[in-house]
C-alpha cells in the first residue's frame, strides 16, 4: 500500500526517537519515498545524518534554511507529501498542532499540508492521561487526524504503563490498513439520515425524541473515510461534520426528511436510515403561542409518512438499511421490520441496555441481513460500530 507514496516523517524530542530510525528504514524498504523533519530537541537524541542515510534524502531542520530559491521549503514539502507520520509525537507537538502553532519546521509544515496525518504519541503514562493532552488529542481527532495508540510497557522514565511508542512494524500496519479502507467505498454514493425530527405544535412548542444523531453522523464520517460520496440528511442536532466528502442537508420535520430523502434516493448506491423520525405529529398547528388554560389540553396526533416503508417499495438497485431501536424483544421485532419494509439489512439495538441507545458515545447492535444472517457487535464506540457495519454492508453487496 505504501509503495511510491511520498511520506514525511516528523521526529520530535522523545527518547523513542531512536525507534523512528527503524520506522524510516522499513518505510524506505517498502518502496516509499521518505523525507524526515526533525525538531531541535530530536537532534539531541538522534543524529540527522542517521535519517539521511536511512531515507536517502535530505533531513529538514530549520524553517529558514532555504536551499532552493525557487521554492519555499516547508510549503514544497507539505505539497509533496501523500502521508505525514509524526513518531514519536510528544505532548509538546500535540499541543502545538491543537493550537495551530507554527514555530519550527515541523509544526509549520504540518499546518500547511493537506496529506493524511498519522500521530504516534510517546510520553510518560501520567502525561498521556493529563486532561490537557487528552483535550488536545480530541481536537486533532475532530479535525480528522489519525492516532496510533501507544502501547503498555516499561517506559524510559522507569514507569510501567501506557505511553510507549508503538512498534514501527505495527505503525506501518495500521497506516496500510487505514489507507486500504479509504478505497472500500470509492465511486459509491451513500445516503444517510440521522438525528430526531421536530413536529411543531405552535411557535414555541414541538414534539421530538432523545436521538442525538451520533450513530448516523458516525456512519457518515466512516463512509466518507472509506471513499464514498456521502449525503447526510439530519434533523436538529448539535454535531459537526468533519469530512469534506459529506454533503450535509439540515431538516426539521418528518415531512422535510421524507421530501429530501426521496429527492436524493434515485442516484444512491447505499441508503442507511439511522434517523429517529417521528411516527406522529400534531394534527392541528397554531400560528400563535397557545395560552395556558385551566385543566388538561388534549392534542390530537396524526401519522407521519413512513419514509423507510416508502423507500422499500421504491428501491431498485439501492442497498437499503434500516435501524430498529427497541426496548424489548428487539431481535424478533427487528426481523419483522426487515421483512415488512423490504430492507436488505437492519441494525437492531435494545436501547434499554447499558451503553446503548440515544445520546451515548457507545452502542451495542445486531446486524441482520435479508438472508437472516446475524452479526452481533458488542459494546464499542459508535465510530467503531459504524466502520464494522459498513464492512458488513459491503460484504453483503458483494454476495448479491
Amino acid at each position: 500500500m505504501l509503495t511510491n507514496k511520498n511520506i514525511v516523517v516528523g521526529v520530535t524530542g522523545g527518547i523513542a526517537a531512536y525507534k523512528a530510525c527503524t520506522l524510516v528504514s522499513r518505510l524506505t524498504q517498502s518502496g516509499a519515498n521518505v523525507k524526515v523533519i526533525m525538531t531541535n530537541s530530536a537532534t539531541k537524541l538522534v543524529s540527522p545524518l542517521t535519517f539521511q542515510a536511512l531515507s536517502r534524502n535530505e533531513v529538514y531542520l530549520d524553517t529558514f534554511l532555504e536551499k532552493d530559491p525557487q521554492k519555499i521549503a516547508h510549503i514544497d514539502l507539505a505539497d509533496w507529501a501523500h502521508l505525514f507520520i509524526i513518531a514519536p509525537a510528544t505532548a509538546n507537538i500535540i499541543a502545538k498542532m491543537a493550537q495551530g502553532m507554527a514555530d519550527d519546521m515541523l509544526s509549520t509544515t504540518v499546518l500547511a499540508t493537506t496529506a493524511d496525518i498519522y500521530i504516534a504519541p510517546a510520553m510518560n503514562v501520567d502525561m498521556y492521561k493529563h486532561p490537557a493532552v487528552i483535550k488536545n488529542m480530541k481536537q486533532l481527532d475532530k479535525w480528522g487526524m489519525h492516532f496510533i495508540e501507544p502501547g503498555d510497557g516499561y517506559l524510559a522514565c522507569g514507569y510501567v504503563g501506557k505511553g510507549r511508542l508503538e512498534e514501527p512494524e505495527n505503525i506501518i500496519k495500521v497506516i496500510e490498513n487505514h489507507q486500504a479502507k479509504k478505497t472500500l467505498l470509492k465511486d459509491k454514493k451513500v445516503l444517510i439520515s440521522a438525528g430526531p425530527t421536530r413536529e411543531v405544535i405552535d411557535p414555541v412548542r414541538f414534539f421530538s425524541n432523545h436521538s442525538s444523531g451520533k450513530m448516523g453522523f458516525a456512519l457518515a464520517e466512516a463512509a466518507a473515510q472509506f471513499g464514498a460520496e456521502v449525503t447526510l440528511v439530519t434533523g436538529p442536532v448539535y454535531l459537526d461534520t468533519k469530512h469534506a466528502n459529506i454533503k450535509r442537508i439540515n431538516v426539521i420535520s418528518a415531512q422535510d426528511m421524507y421530501d429530501v430523502i426521496h429527492e436524493q434516493f434515485d442516484h444512491q448506491d447505499i441508503v442507511i436510515k439511522a434517523a429517529a423520525v417521528a411516527d406522529y405529529r400534531p394534527k392541528y398547528t397554531y400560528d400563535e403561542k397557545m395560552k395556558k388554560q385551566p385543566g388538561d389540553m388534549p392534542v390530537e396526533m396524526e401519522r407521519t409518512k413512513d419514509i423507510l416503508q416508502s423507500l422499500g417499495e421504491r428501491k431498485t438497485t439501492q442497498f437499503l438499511v434500516g435501524f430498529a431501536a427497541e426496548t424489548s424483544d428487539h431481535l424478533r421485532r427487528g426481523a419483522e421490520k426487515l421483512k415488512r419494509k423490504n430492507l436488505d439489512a437492519i441494525v437492531i439495538n435494545n436501547i434499554s441496555e447499558s451503553g446503548a441507545g440515544f445520546g451515548k458515545n457507545t452502542n451495542i447492535v445486531t446486524y441482520l441481513n435479508n438472508k437472516r444472517e446475524q452479526t452481533h457487535l458488542p459494546l464499542a464506540l459508535k465510530e467503531d460500530i459504524a466502520k464494522e457495519l459498513l464492512e458488513l454492508i459491503l460484504q453483503d453487496m458483494k454476495d448479491e
